[in-house]
């Protein structure tokens, strides 16, 4: 009996008995008439119990879960479930989806011939990392009138899935940033001015090729002109230093402004070992966290990836003095930082800027920070009132002083990249690639 549930069905024409036993009193032909309805419908009852609960009927599936979920993004879940008997089953699917996800209204439909197998996909997009554990799979099967219904568990042994910073993302960006035959948005080419000191290979001579890289006793054999192909440098070192201090505890559709560097971080790490250079992560805020040399070795990767998964925001400011030691002592040799921050006044930005450009003296140093979308859209709506007037002026004021900080920062000779936070990765990675291009690192 414990399985045995009642649907919405079961109600609505227990209503309609009553009210037709009600009307009995007035009408008094209608009492008889609901008497006999009464009896029709306990038989129907008894009739969907016992056939829902015959020893040849079940149902039973499995759930599949990714290796791994994605920060941040859809991630696909499916349920196989099979009707291992001759009856026709009408499902109501309800699964236990992990607390973190804060999801309540989860119910799934579908019918199920005898013998008949289906596959339910949902999406799930987990906005934080860690452990993410999946309860049982509760369906409910209604039969042949649709009065009574059968719970049956599926999956009673819990299952577990790790959310990881985003895994679908880099390998997005990876496609976009080696896209050759396409122009895919987002991703820009940079054509490289003059020269790198890499040399590849030697190929004929098309128009606009630099003629100073004409090779003449390669064109004396081939009766044609052939010139030097240079590639970039390789075995650079690039450092993402991730600030993990209140600033960065900010959300924006869900993400904090942590996870979006986190991200950013994993994609560009990709890129960096893919372009054959050193890919390092250092993590701080008010004392150093995670700490992962440069390099491009194959494990490097996921020796990033499993940093990044452990890494949590502390509310406390950061320390710019532990900033330039760790560029100083924990950096050997001339590398490209990419500070993921971010400073939401001048004042900040002023705070941290002697030791910024003391870093940018020893290092290449690009600092990322944010735009504020919420503030942005409410400044591009129209003001109705003198309030709003208001709001909205000092609204462009913030937005006109974060600009402003990226021309401080360019009068110092300090590169920067100011973006949306949805657009972290792919604003980061063309930074990196302009840079490679213009031969600065």
């Amino acid at each position: 009996m414990k399985s045995t549930f009642l649907p919405s069905r079961f109600f609505i024409v227990c209503g309609l008995l009553i009210l037709v036993l009600a009307l009995g009193f007035a009408i008094p032909i209608l009492f008889p008439i609901g008497q006999f309805l009464l009896f029709i419908f306990l038989a129907l009852v008894l009739t969907d119990w016992m056939l829902l609960f015959q020893a040849g009927v079940n149902l039973s599936g499995v759930r599949r879960l990714p290796r791994m979920l994605s920060l941040g993004d859809e991630n696909p879940v499916y349920l196989d479930l099979n009707n291992d008997s001759n009856l026709t089953l009408r499902i109501n699917v309800i699964d236990e989806l992990p607390e973190q996800l804060q999801t309540r209204n989860f119910i799934q439909s579908l019918t199920l011939q005898g013998g008949e197998m289906a596959s339910i996909r949902y999406d799930l997009r987990p906005l934080e990392r860690g452990e993410y554990s999946f309860g049982v799979t509760n369906c409910y099967a209604t039969g042949l009138f649709g009065l009574v219904e059968r719970r049956i568990q599926l999956n009673q042994s819990p299952m577990k899935a790790a959310v990881y910073p985003s895994v679908i993302q880099m390998k997005q960006m990876e496609m976009r940033a080696f896209e050759r035959t396409t122009t895919r948005d987002g991703i820009k080419h940079i054509r490289r001015i003059g020269h790198s000191y890499e040399f590849e290979q030697i190929k004929n001579y098309v128009a606009g090729d630099d003629f100073r890289s004409i090779n003449w006793k390669a064109s004396s054999r081939k009766e044609g002109l052939m010139v030097n192909q240079f590639e970039d440098e390789r075995a650079q070192q690039v450092y993402c230093i991730i600030d993990k201090s209140r600033v960065m505890r900010m959300p924006f559709k869900g993400l904090s402004l942590m996870d979006y560097a986190i991200n950013a971080t994993l994609a560009i790490s990709n890129i960096i070992i893919k372009k054959y250079d050193k890919a390092g992560l250092i993590t701080y805020s008010d004392k150093i966290g995670a700490t992962i040399k440069a390099d491009n070795r194959p494990t490097q990767l996921n020796f990033i990836l499993n940093a990044l998964y452990k890494e949590k925001e502390r509310p406390l400011e950061a320390n710019y003095e532990l900033l330039f030691h760790i560029s100083s002592k924990l950096i050997n040799g001339r590398s490209l930082i990419l500070l993921f921050t971010n400073f939401e006044s001048a004042f900040a930005l002023d705070r941290a800027l002697p030791i910024l450009r003391r870093i940018n003296r020893r290092h290449l140093l690009v600092v990322v920070f944010f735009d504020n979308t919420e503030i942005r859209e409410f400044a591009e709506q129209d003001a109705k009132d003198i309030e709003g007037i208001y709001q909205q002026t000092m609204a462009r004021k913030y937005l006109s002083e974060k600009a402003q900080m990226v021309l401080t920062l360019r009068q110092y000779g300090i590169q920067s990249v100011l973006t949306r936070p949805e657009d972290l990765s792919i604003n980061t990675i063309n930074k990196y690639l302009e840079l490679k291009a213009r031969g600065l690192i």
